[in-house]
Parts: C-alpha cells; sequence; structure tokens
C-alpha cells in the first residue's frame, strides 16, 4: 500500500561500480541514515541482471522501506518489487496500472506542462530537474523551485523533488511544497551513504 511517508528520501542507486554486493551494502547504509524509498537505477543493465539486484535489494530492505525499478514494470512486478518509476518515454502508469498486482507503486517523472496528463495514474511524481545537475545527462536545464511547485500542484500527486538535491537546498525544495526529495549522488555517490542521508534528512527537518 502506497503512503507518501515513503517519499521524504528517496535515494536512487547510480550503478554497478563495484559489484551487486556493494550496492547492497550501500542501500543498507543509506536506510540506517534515513533514506524512506530505495530506486533501483541502473541504466545499461539488462533484465537478469536488475532482477537479480533486485531480489538481492529485497532480502535486506526492511518492510517500511518500498523497493521500486526504474523503467521496467516487467522486472518490478517479477521480482516482487514494491513499484516502478516510469519516465515520458516509458510504458505509461495507465498501462501498467491495468497489469500491475494489487498495491503497485506507480511513480513518473515530468519536467514540463504536456508529461503532466500521463501522470494521472500515477501514486506520485518526480519533478524537476529542481536544481542544475550531470547526474542525469538527459534531464535538460533546471526549472526552479517556483516551476517545481507549479507542476507539483497541477499534477495533484505527492511530489518529490529531483535534480541537483543535496543537504544545502533540499529544505528550499520542502519549502516549495515537495513531499520529499530524491537523489543520486548526494547519497549513493558520496563516501558514506549513511552519513549523507542522515545530514539531507537533518537539513529537510530543520
Amino acid at each position: 500500500m502506497f503512503a507518501p511517508e515513503c517519499l521524504r528520501l528517496v535515494a536512487i542507486t547510480d550503478g554497478l561500480h563495484s559489484g551487486t554486493s556493494e550496492l547492497v551494502d550501500r542501500a543498507g547504509a543509506a536506510v540506517r541514515g534515513g533514506a524512506t524509498m530505495i530506486q533501483l537505477r541502473l541504466k545499461d543493465a539488462d533484465a537478469r541482471t536488475l532482477m537479480e539486484v533486485s531480489r538481492r535489494l529485497l532480502s535486506v530492505l526492511p518492510n517500511t522501506v518500498p523497493l521500486v525499478v526504474n523503467d521496467r514494470a516487467d522486472v518490478a512486478i517479477a521480482a516482487g518489487a514494491a513499484g516502478v518509476h516510469v519516465g515520458p518515454d516509458d510504458l505509461s502508469p495507465g498501462a501498467i496500472r491495468r497489469i500491475a498486482p494489487p498495491g503497485f507503486i506507480i511513480g513518473a517523472s515530468v519536467g514540463t506542462d504536456h508529461e503532466v496528463p500521463a501522470a494521472g495514474k500515477a501514486d506520485y511524481v518526480g519533478v524537476g530537474p529542481v536544481f542544475p545537475t550531470d547526474s542525469k545527462l538527459d534531464a535538460g536545464d533546471a526549472i526552479g523551485t517556483a516551476r517545481f511547485g507549479e507542476l507539483a500542484t497541477r499534477c495533484g500527486r505527492p511530489a518529490v523533488a529531483i535534480g541537483g538535491i543535496d543537504a544545502t537546498n533540499a529544505a528550499l525544495a520542502i519549502a516549495a511544497g515537495a513531499a520529499g526529495v530524491a537523489v543520486i549522488r548526494a547519497v549513493f555517490g558520496a563516501t558514506d551513504p549513511e552519513d549523507a542521508a542522515r545530514a539531507l534528512r537533518a537539513a529537510m527537518e530543520h
């Protein structure tokens, strides 16, 4: 069952640089630091690898921290993950909803006005990039916090701010109406993901 509280700090993986075990360990550290959702994003991985990593993550993550798989609803459903996060070029939330099991979480990326309608069947939206970022080469120009607020309101769904978020600006996203933030580099790219996640949570809650 989807609960907006799980969106407070979405930690997105940054690849299998040092193997599956290292990624799983870092995900566990992020959760200990306060991450409330893990999004498995492995852009260059095949379905078999995504399945393997998903199952490894599910074996260690607490039931209170959902695992969502980026782009691949089929892998997410087959692995027993909590949900999927899709972009404008992926299978639509409405199409996924027709084949997904009850309670399956669907997130959708939104960065422009024309992407808003497709997110209507999603449980939550990821809106951005709010700040400049080079973690996603196709992210586009930063939209800023005011525009984030506009798009989030139009979507009518709990909205996560994504793009260039770190401990120095996370509070600005929350003040603009974000239910939480989604980060790649600020947690999985940190030397100590546990400390990084803890710093982000503290920055949002002060």
